[in-house]
């Protein structure tokens, strides 16, 4: 996910107000007519921030039930490739769904008795275009009964944060205490951060194949060959936790079904690009993910090698990499030109050219490429 300063740079850590008392300040409010900011009085756009938005979270009264919701819907997010987050989009538009679900028709057929969508509403207004969304990491290990703190990803790199835990108090009564929030409290603790949905347009392998289904890549001819990446194995992890799970680009320019017996029947065929998106969650960096997805679905004999870029996300201006792949006519080469782009931020983790010889060589084992390993299969 984006960060908002250079990505090497050691995390910021908080001051030291924060970090020397765990809990800073409460504020106690009638349970049902005192919440942090009056629904008569909602939120201007004006002010909607990831900040403000998750300090008005902490003082909603939401139930068991909405933080049900919101686990559905990081779930159903998660089974579409994308990271455990639920954006207010889908929250009001269809509870329980997750990023992807609209794409491919899924959406959640769940009803709630009390969305909650709604009491946001009354609190904040519509969120559905803000672009904000709830990301809960480790949210695989909830254990179906602890109540969130919520805190938000700031715009500096921080590996601790504050974070606002309500608890109810005897005579109908609670409170909201900022207390200081980091990882391994996230790993331990059920924790609702709030921030910019940055993913939801990148297409998965996970949406990709419930797009196209089951159907095996079609071919042309028998002599053409099917590029799939089998596993996808991260070694390292990109982003601090409060920006979530990393995310990485894969992008490999060919071109398909190339057949061709002179030079100028090179005019008649478009470089094409592959472009996926694997995000690895935090807990997954070191394992291997099985994906078998298609890379390049008509791999023809006279297609010499391939141009390949895997880059992590991280945000910034848009740039482009200028390369150029082979084919060969008569067994003369001859190159054709990609040009990939980017985000000035984003962290080039590999590229370069990659033949057929090498996928042939090394069919099903896994190789390097940078702080990744990768799984082609080629047949």
């Amino acid at each position: 996910m984006k960060n908002f300063i250079t990505k090497k740079k050691k995390p910021l850590p908080l001051p030291l107000a924060l970090l020397s008392a765990a809990i800073l300040s409460f504020q106690a409010c009638d349970k049902t007519s005192q919440p942090l900011i009056s629904p008569e009085k909602p939120v201007q756009s004006d002010v909607i921030t990831p900040a403000s938005v998750a300090r008005v979270l902490s003082g909603i009264p939401f139930t068991l039930d909405q933080v049900r919701e919101v686990w559905d819907g990081v779930n159903a997010s998660s089974a579409n490739g994308y990271d455990e987050e639920y954006t207010f989009r889908d929250m009001f538009a269809s509870p329980g769904s997750g990023v992807g679900d609209e794409r491919v028709g899924t959406r959640s057929v769940k009803e709630y008795h009390e969305p909650l969508n709604g009491l946001i509403s009354r609190h904040l207004g519509d969120l559905s275009a803000s672009g904000l969304q709830i990301y809960w990491p480790y949210s695989e290990d909830w254990d179906g009964i602890s109540m969130p703190v919520i805190t938000f990803c700031p715009e500096i790199t921080l590996e601790t944060n504050v974070g606002y835990l309500r608890e109810e108090l005897p005579g109908n009564k609670w409170i909201v205490k900022e207390i200081a929030v980091d990882e391994a409290y996230a790993k331990e603790h059920p924790v609702w951060v709030v921030g910019w949905n940055e993913d939801a347009g990148a297409m998965t392998p996970q949406i990709l194949e419930k797009t196209l289904g089951e159907k095996p890549a079609t071919r042309s001819t028998s002599d053409f060959k099917t590029l799939r990446i089998k596993e996808f194995k991260a070694h390292v992890q990109y982003d601090p936790w409060l920006s979530g799970a990393s995310e990485f680009f894969i992008k490999c320019g060919s071109i398909k079904a190339f057949t061709a017996s002179v030079a100028a029947d090179l005019t008649q065929y478009t470089p094409e690009i592959t472009d996926l998106m694997i995000k690895v969650k935090r807990k997954q960096v070191g394992t291997a993910l099985r994906l078998n997805t298609v890379v390049v679905s008509e791999w023809s004999p006279q297609l010499s090698e391939c141009v390949f870029l895997i880059h992590e996300y991280d945000g910034g201006k848009m740039t482009t990499w200028k390369a150029s792949g082979e084919v060969k006519i008569k067994a003369k080469a001859y190159g054709f030109s990609v040009e990939f782009p980017y985000h000035r931020n984003d962290d080039i983790v590999w590229r370069g050219k990659l033949s057929s010889n090498y996928f042939e060589r090394y069919n099903g084992v896994p190789n390097r490429f940078g702080d990744t390993s990768i799984t082609f299969v080629f047949n």
